[in-house]
């Protein structure tokens, strides 16, 4: 009698991204050019498994993936998880492989959501302008400065309120406020026919175009 496989979640969440689309996204950048160890595929693996599991560092990653132990290839691993491979990934791979593919799925999502009620009677598409902050280590980022031995950078996305999907992302130095960011994106033409919603934290107050 046979022993019977099955998946475990990790590699069932993964087999829904499109992997043709990826690899189209490493071959536009020449991601894996030269790489015989640790793939593009394998870097996005562990940083989509640090951000659903809340790692908090590289070590963190490194400590936890190993412990798995096999269950690494069926999770889609085909190279070992080390701390030093996957900082160098981290620092030397072209992003914008992750931000084409990032678009890749923004647009598979957003039609399956396109239908949902957001309990406003609108003509239009609905976008919310968002800002978050994320800390950054000062000797890594020293351009990003924001304190005396902290650096820091501003992230701002507008969420389809269908869903609450990105449409993009931009990220700005800490001094970039949301306004000046509401201001390049009512001029940002991709989303006609919409209407757009951002709070002003500075001015308190709504602004909608």
């Amino acid at each position: 009698m046979g022993c019977e496989y099955r998946t475990n979640f990790f590699s069932q969440l993964m087999d829904f991204l499109p992997a043709y689309a990826f690899q189209n996204c490493v071959s536009r950048y020449r991601g894996d050019h030269k790489v015989e160890n640790f793939s593009c595929r394998d870097q996005f693996l562990s940083m989509a498994f640090a951000q659903l599991t809340y790692r908090e560092s590289l070590r963190d990653i490194e400590t936890c993936l190993p412990s798995i132990g096999s269950k690494l290839y069926h999770m889609g691993f085909r190279s070992k998880v080390a701390r030093s491979a996957l900082a160098d990934a981290n620092e030397a791979r072209d992003w914008r492989i992750y931000a084409d593919f990032a678009q890749v799925l923004i647009a598979i999502a957003r039609p399956l959501y396109a239908s949902d009620s957001i309990d406003v009677d609108l003509d239009q598409s609905l976008y919310a302008l968002d800002s978050t902050t994320i800390d950054l280590c000062l000797s890594l980022f020293p351009w990003a400065k924001f304190r005396k031995h902290k650096a820091t950078v501003k992230m701002h996305t507008p969420l389809d309120l269908h869903g609450n999907i990105p449409t993009f992302l931009a990220q700005h130095e800490w001094e970039f406020f949301l306004s000046l960011f509401y201001f390049q994106f009512s001029n940002f033409n991709s989303l006609p026919n919409s209407l757009r919603i951002a709070w002003l934290q500075r001015t308190s107050a709504i602004v909608c175009s």
